[in-house]
């Protein structure tokens, strides 16, 4: 008798087990599916000519990663293939956050993103919607993720202050004239709700929620984490002469250098950061769009002319 529920036993925990493979291997396929056509639809809002094309295949792009994202275990899945998307976690692998851009006809951005909670099985995420346009003064603002400063971010910082926070760094294409990065602040309450800004900049205007750079649409900005100096370094931007000072489309870099270093769970800005000291390197993990987009035309096909 007792070897007979031994072996029941056994095969019990087989069936179990293999269900458990068979679902995996299910979810996998599933996810390999979406990621296909998100790669597809990602190049297309990137890449079509037609405005209206490129809005459309985000609209779709929208509604297949939502649906992607309710396969179980999701969170782990890197969908790595889709290049249209910055998809970056968090250091503690709390959260993940989606975030990227559609170009209007007129060369302006608009930005889409969601944060994915790492919750295993079932699916909680926050979509962020763009609030931009409506956000006058967005270096004062303290909101919600319905009123996003939309950004495509490339890298996460973890703060461990006495309310843990985490500080986004974002590229945020703005306008055919001007290009801004950001530094922003996300945190969340006991209930796991996103809050997006915090009074956390000292120094340079100390009331900041949020740091906006602007600058020539012509020039790069250096904007990155430099870890083991706890050192967020950026370029100084200026106009070409003083007479352009209230037009921040045309700042561009000076070859000086600032920073926000983290002290007692703030940032203080200084100013005049001696570059030899900082390892030269690209920001980490970011993908210029305009290269990308020049990369993607690569691998279209050539359309026949008429």
């Amino acid at each position: 008798m007792r070897g007979f529920f031994i072996a029941l036993f056994l095969v019990c925990t087989f069936n179990a087990s293999f269900a458990q493979h068979s679902d995996e291997a299910k979810n996998l396929k599933d996810l390999r599916i979406y990621q296909d056509s998100l790669k597809a639809l990602g190049k297309k809002f990137i890449n079509d000519p037609d405005d209206l094309e490129r809005k459309n295949a985000n609209y779709r792009f929208i509604r297949m990663l939502v649906a992607s994202l309710k396969v179980p275990h999701s969170f782990n899945y890197p969908f790595d293939s889709v290049k249209a998307v910055s998809i970056i976690n968090s250091p503690d692998n709390r959260f993940r956050i989606f975030s990227w851009h559609v170009m209007n006809q007129d060369g302006s951005y608009r930005f889409y993103g969601t944060i994915q909670m790492n919750t295993g099985n079932n699916l909680l995420m926050y979509p962020l919607e763009d609030y931009s346009p409506f956000l006058k003064n967005p270096e004062d603002s303290v909101v919600t993720t319905s009123k996003w400063y939309g950004a495509q971010y490339y890298k996460i910082i973890r703060v461990a202050a006495a309310k843990p926070y985490y500080v986004l760094l974002g590229w945020k294409g703005n306008t055919v004239k001007s290009t801004k990065k950001v530094i922003e602040v996300l945190s969340f309450d006991k209930e796991d709700k996103p809050t997006l800004g915090a009074a956390v900049f000292d120094g340079n205007n100390k009331n900041r929620k949020r740091v906006v750079f602007e600058y020539t649409r012509q020039a790069s900005m250096l904007l990155r984490y430099v870890p083991d100096q706890n050192l967020i370094v950026f370029d100084h931007l200026s106009p070409p002469d003083q007479k352009m000072k209230d037009h921040p489309e045309t700042y561009g870099p000076d070859l000086s250098y600032d920073g926000y270093k983290l002290k007692n769970g703030r940032w203080v800005y200084v100013e005049n950061l001696d570059m030899r000291n900082i390892p030269q390197q690209a920001d980490e993990g970011f993908v210029d769009p305009k290269i990308q987009a020049t990369t993607d035309r690569r691998s279209l096909p050539v359309r026949p002319k008429n």
